[in-house]
């Protein structure tokens, strides 16, 4: 297998684990315990399914690993495409990200602690327990707020490195570029207009799915590289010519 279809693929297969981790974590969870304005059902809800919470946290630190992981393998993919657009997409697709995961499952870890009380915590009513749960899992879901502005800003760097490349079709890099933008605009509408923020992330789902697409074609096909070599032939033709 050609080394560039090689690093491809694994590159892809990578970014289908993290994609297929994040919705858990980050979706799944959240919706499905958490009741908004109700501090005591959430608490009950974490007790009752409680290793669904704790899965949540394993998702945090999980999807921070594989991110590191990701673009890793992705720099290897591009850094001779342009190494400066590498060396940023390293930085602001994962050493921007993974610290905010990591952090983020210590807000769950922290709430989940407080709905078990117990003795250190016997100064607080199970009501003040369950508030300070709550805000908690509030910090958690801003944290993923602040992410969602560098789950935009990477994706710039990736783009114009798919643009560039020459193995990756260009249409799949300007996706990127868009959904890059998306994340970035969900980002300040969640922080100055959070009342938009759900219709506004809706709008903006056909722009999410550049970074399926992507994953899908690195899976899939790799890289167009007996494309690239034919150009390439082509070029030098004409030049002995």
């Amino acid at each position: 297998m050609n080394p560039t279809v090689k690093a491809a693929r694994i590159a892809g297969a990578i970014y289908l684990l993290e994609a297929l981790s994040g919705p858990f974590g980050l979706i799944y969870v959240p919706s499905t315990l958490v009741v908004s304005g109700n501090a005591a059902a959430t608490a009950a809800n974490i007790l009752a399914h409680e290793t669904m919470f704790r899965l949540g946290i394993l998702s945090d630190l999980y999807t921070g690993v594989v991110s590191i992981v990701l673009v890793l393998a992705l720099y290897r993919l591009f850094k001779d495409v342009d190494h400066d657009q590498a060396v940023l997409m390293v930085i602001l697709g994962g050493v921007m990200v993974a610290p905010i995961f990591f952090i983020n499952s210590l807000n769950w870890i922290a709430a989940l602690t407080l709905v078990h009380g117990g003795a250190a915590l016997a100064a607080f009513t199970t009501a003040q327990l369950d508030a300070l749960a709550m805000l908690f899992l509030r910090l958690h879901s801003q944290g993923n707020v602040v992410n969602g502005l560098f789950w935009g800003l990477w994706l710039f760097p990736f783009g114009l490195l798919v643009i560039k490349s020459g193995f990756i079709p260009r249409f799949l890099g300007y996706w990127l570029l868009v959904d890059g933008f998306a994340w970035v605009v969900l980002t300040i509408v969640a922080i100055l207009a959070p009342q938009y923020h759900d219709i506004g992330f809706l709008i903006a789902q056909p722009a999410f799915f550049g970074e399926l697409a992507i994953v899908l074609f690195l899976v899939i096909k790799g890289a167009n590289v007996p494309k690239l070599a034919s150009e390439l032939g082509g070029d030098t033709g004409s030049k002995r010519a």
